[in-house]
């Protein structure tokens, strides 16, 4: 009985259903806001001035910045008021340490053209009493929110020595009634816009390493068949087409490859394709089930899921398939285990745990094999970590809703993402563009 179940479950996780591609499309919905359910312990306090002439542009920088540097749950702004501070010049060190900010961020606009603008900022050090530099940045007037990000990875990588991932973006499965939409926005989850949209169930997008494709499934011919899809034009190729299931597409860390699941031969197991859809191979040979496959960040293992035990677990192959090392079980802690993802650093694992019904975030450091809960949920599902693997982000329930969250690997920072009346869900965080 305990096989039955557990490939009935494995079986779900590579059901497809249909969707409809469309060009990118400006946003006609409900934003998504964003909630702090916990933070740090110690928050590094900064103080972000209004910048100057800010009221020239159609986005509220400063603003941005304030909400983008409160979100990575490493600072606490000490300024929220409309007060502007010259960025010519030096501060008064002392007044601003007596005021309690450790950090201090000043900017100003200039308008060049009609629709052009440059963006000067500039942060100090106010325990050094130090300038830390600064950043002149051009851009139109539909590219601001963009900029915004720019400048708070700038001062997190200044202050902090880590690069930030507001610059990043999210990709997310929007449902409203009937409606699917796979939506792509900024990391905080604003700018969102349409990729694709459906009356049925999308499910499965995976971002290629350059930021500019993501791979998913569509059933629109009845029939289950993995897509690329490009994001800036909206062209799209047709990469598995097979007999049965074709699922659960990931990319290799260099873009020339995907792992894939097929179920071609019977049961469903591992294959890898060129990115252009040529040269499938088949990677495991089992009775069983094998899915849901990640490539590790140096090309050299794929992580998967599988039944071959009884119940579902995760492990690893080297990336030439199966037949080249055998497969070794990564998962001990818990006795149902799915959906693996490895960090950008290859340290450790996020999967999900069913508990006794309950299916929960945890992550495993790789080589200790100590594993812990993230989360205390009992509804959480496909977990994807940040570009500089500070943060998973996953889709959990609140309020009988499906929304996403984030959660530090540290568990100590958590908030909530989520649009009024939908259900969102199936997230996954992009690379660095750069």
């Amino acid at each position: 009985m305990t096989t039955l179940i557990s490939r009935s479950v494995l079986k779900t996780l590579v059901l497809i259903t249909a969707l409809t591609a469309c060009v990118f499309s400006g946003p006609s919905f409900a934003q998504m806001s964003i909630e702090i359910t916990g933070v740090g312990q110690a928050l590094y306090p900064i103080a972000v001035m209004r910048f100057k002439d800010e009221n020239k542009l159609p986005v509220n920088i400063t603003e941005i910045i304030r909400q983008d540097l409160a979100h990575s749950g490493y600072f606490k702004n000490t300024e929220n008021g409309n007060a502007s501070e010259s960025d010519e010049g030096t501060p008064n060190f002392k007044s601003w340490a007596a005021r309690g900010a450790d950090a201090l961020v000043v900017g100003s606009v200039v308008q060049t053209t009609n629709n052009q603008f440059e963006i000067r900022y500039k942060l100090f050090d106010i325990r050094k009493s130090q300038s830390l530099g600064g950043l002149n940045l051009n851009s139109s007037a539909d590219n601001l929110r963009a900029v915004a990000h720019k400048i708070s990875d700038d001062i997190i990588f200044k202050l902090l020595g880590e690069r930030g991932i507001f610059s990043t973006r999210l990709s997310y499965v929007v449902k409203e009634g009937k409606r699917y939409r796979l939506v792509i926005s900024d990391a905080d989850g604003q700018n969102m816009r349409n990729a694709l949209s459906s009356g049925e169930p999308v499910i499965s997008p995976s971002w290629s390493p350059d930021g500019k494709k993501v791979a998913y499934v569509s059933f629109e011919d009845r029939k289950p068949v993995i897509y690329v899809h490009e994001l800036a034009t909206g062209r799209r190729i047709s990469l598995s087409n097979q007999k049965g299931n074709n699922s659960a597409p990931a990319w290799s860390a260099d873009g020339k490859k995907l792992a894939i699941s097929l179920s071609k031969d019977g049961n469903t197991q591992i294959y890898s394709i060129n990115a252009d859809g040529t040269g499938l191979q088949r990677l495991t040979r089992g009775n069983t089930i094998d899915t849901e496959p990640q490539y590790s960040p140096d090309g050299r293992y794929i992580y998967f899921t599988s039944d071959r035990g009884g119940n579902p677990q995760i492990y690893r192959m080297s990336a030439e398939g199966e037949q080249a090392d055998g497969a070794k079980r990564v998962t001990f802690k818990q006795g149902f285990v799915t959906s693996p993802r490895i960090s950008p650093d290859g340290k450790y694992l996020a999967y999900i745990a069913n508990l006794g019904g309950a299916f929960r975030l945890y992550i495993l450091n790789l080589a200790t094999g100590e594993s812990r809960a993230l989360t205390d949920g009992s509804s959480d599902e496909s977990p994807s970590f940040a570009a500089n693997g500070r943060y998973v982000l996953y889709s959990t329930k609140v309020g009988g809703k499906r929304v996403l969250a984030a959660v530090s690997v540290d568990g100590n920072s958590k908030q909530v993402l989520s649009i009024p009346g939908s259900d969102v869900r199936q997230p996954s965080w992009g690379p660095f563009m750069d």
